[in-house]
């Protein structure tokens, strides 16, 4: 691990994100990003959209644990989903 590593904290694994691939909906990209955690994984990712060539983006994460990742994808698009459609552009406020 370099100096610049150690210092700030942070991991080759961390380094190496995973690329996501973003759903689209109602105008917004959202990103199911789960975290794991102590064997499962925790519902997380970002909501994006963008506003006059500029990105906006909300970091989503809930207290929520799943077995699977694939499950935690799944949750997260749909909350994300739900979220859009009670709150919209105000997300970014």
């Amino acid at each position: 691990m370099g100096f610049f590593s150690k210092l700030f904290g942070f991991s080759k694994q961390e380094a190496k994100a995973e690329s996501v691939e973003p759903i689209e909906y109602e105008g917004y990209l959202i990103y199911p990003e789960p975290k794991a955690e102590g064997g499962q994984f925790r519902i997380a990712g970002r909501i994006c959209k963008q506003f006059d060539g500029e990105v906006k983006t909300h970091m989503f994460v809930r207290s929520d644990l799943l077995s699977s990742k694939a499950d935690a994808e799944s949750f997260m698009i749909n909350k994300a989903k739900m979220f859009i459609d009670q709150t919209g552009d105000k997300i970014f406020s």
